[in-house]
């Protein structure tokens, strides 16, 4: 009886996956265009267009990020979260971003609207997709979270303290960075899809490295490749 190795989703594709997964890999990780991209693999004889490689993280991309989701533990109780504008052509969005003590990316959410019915909205995502309740929730003194948190989640302890939200407004500088680096988004839909896979693939190698002997770095990279 043969067997194969190679997930179905990849049938049909003339790249094995490794060169496929590859491509998706440097795109999410590193601030890299799909023609930075494209010139990387066409170094070692791989030919292959930055349209290609579009086309690669549009199909991919999702469910790489869907996959690390499901295999990580439990994140942590203290949910910090924030919101930042974004100028998606020309109009001005909100991207609304939760991260727990350690700095995991929970989940986004590009919305028109800065308001209590944004928040309360976000929440639900939230809540739906971890399945869980936090300890804390700590935001800025924005007043709609307090107005969502109290009909979304009654009964947890919310914090609001400018200061005590760096961790998730530090979140955001690898976003600030993509977006000037792709000269602006061009649409909410765009932004969220782009967002929603680069923040797990991006994340599952921002390990603390100043933290780790040399030993334990390549240990841990290894666990993350």
């Amino acid at each position: 009886m043969k067997t194969t190795t190679t997930p179905p989703y990849y049938k049909g594709y003339r790249f094995p996956p490794a060169i496929i997964s590859h491509a998706v890999w440097l795109y999410f990780r590193f601030s890299l265009s799909f023609r930075d991209v494209e010139e990387l693999p066409a170094q070692r004889g791989i030919l292959v267009t930055y349209e290609t490689v579009r086309q690669w993280c549009l199909t991919f991309g999702q469910t790489y990020a869907n996959e690390l989701r499901r295999r990580r533990p439990r994140c942590g109780d203290t949910w910090h979260l924030d919101e930042v504008f974004l100028k998606i052509n020309g109009k001005q969005h909100s991207l609304w971003r939760a991260v727990d003590q350690h700095g995991n990316v929970l989940d986004i959410l590009v919305q028109s609207r800065r308001s209590t019915k944004a928040v309360k909205r976000f929440f639900r995502k939230l809540l739906k997709g971890l399945q869980y309740v936090p300890r804390v929730v700590i935001t800025d003194k924005l007043r709609s979270y307090g107005a969502a948190k109290r009909e979304i989640l009654p009964g947890v302890e919310h914090r609001q303290h400018k200061g005590l939200n760096n961790r998730a407004e530090n979140s955001h500088q690898l976003t600030r960075l993509r977006e000037k680096n792709m000269r602006t988004f061009k649409s909410a839909k765009q932004v969220q899809r782009f967002l929603s896979a680069f923040g797990p693939i991006s994340g599952q190698f921002q390990s603390r490295r100043h933290c780790l002997n040399a030993r334990e770095y390549r240990a841990t990279l290894q666990d993350q490749f």
